[in-house]
């Protein structure tokens, strides 16, 4: 049975997260508390986590913070009531793996429980490497040989499941599901917005390319020397 720690301080909103995730046959652990939260966390080796921000004793981000240093590679929700940008982006840099504003929809807390559970559980390492690409999960930083590489969120997060998927051709559909989380595929061009984004990071002036779209199929990452 799949094991979920919830930290949430909020009794009425943890006993709704509890009730749905049960009823899909979750094992769910509660901790109303930080302190306590972070003390479950390291014993119970959860399968994913769901952390507020805001709680007693200590706050979600130092919890998820502390983990990260631990090398516990938990995947972790962040849910928040704090929806601007720049909180999700601290978020996601101190350790989050993805991130939910208050109010939210059970429904898509569940989606995106299961989209984390279903990331690669055996690569789990905390640096990622593909050639001269380099790709620190802890520190969320990016390098390709001595040159840095400013990632915005989901830039990173596109390139980290490119990185673990190496060489293999990863179609539109896929990368929607994965990386955004969508159930279907709607009509849209966000997949080549943002990889040109990529693209353009990653294979700089004078570089190999790396990044390769395959007309009409999707986009492959490939190692160069």
């Amino acid at each position: 049975m799949t094991k979920v720690l919830l930290i949430e301080d909020d009794k009425e909103t943890a006993g709704e997260i509890t009730a749905e995730l049960a009823d899909r046959g979750f094992d769910v652990e509660w901790s109303s508390d930080g302190l306590d939260g972070l003390a479950k966390a390291r014993n119970l080796r959860p399968d994913a986590m769901i952390v507020d921000r805001l709680l007693p004793g200590m706050d979600g981000l130092t919890v998820i913070e502390s983990l990260r240093k631990d090398q516990v590679r938990t995947p972790v929700l962040v849910l928040s009531a704090l929806g601007a940008v720049d909180d999700r982006v601290r978020g996601l840099r101190m350790g989050g793996d993805d991130y939910l504003t208050k109010p939210f929809a059970i429904v898509e807390l569940v989606a995106r429980i299961e989209a984390l559970l279903r990331r690669p559980l055996e690569t789990r390492e905390t640096i990622l490497r593909v050639g001269q690409l380099e790709l620190d999960l802890i520190e969320r930083t990016a390098r390709r040989g001595d040159r840095n590489i400013d990632l915005l969120p989901r830039e990173f997060r596109l390139l980290e499941y490119m990185m673990r998927r190496c060489d293999q051709l990863l179609t539109r559909a896929m990368l929607l599901e994965e990386v955004w989380n969508y159930k279907f595929v709607p009509a849209t061009n966000l997949v080549d917005v943002h990889m040109g984004r990529v693209r353009h990071k990653v294979d700089g002036p004078g570089d190999t390319p790396m990044i390769h779209n395959v007309r009409g199929a999707g986009f492959i990452l490939r190692a160069v020397p």
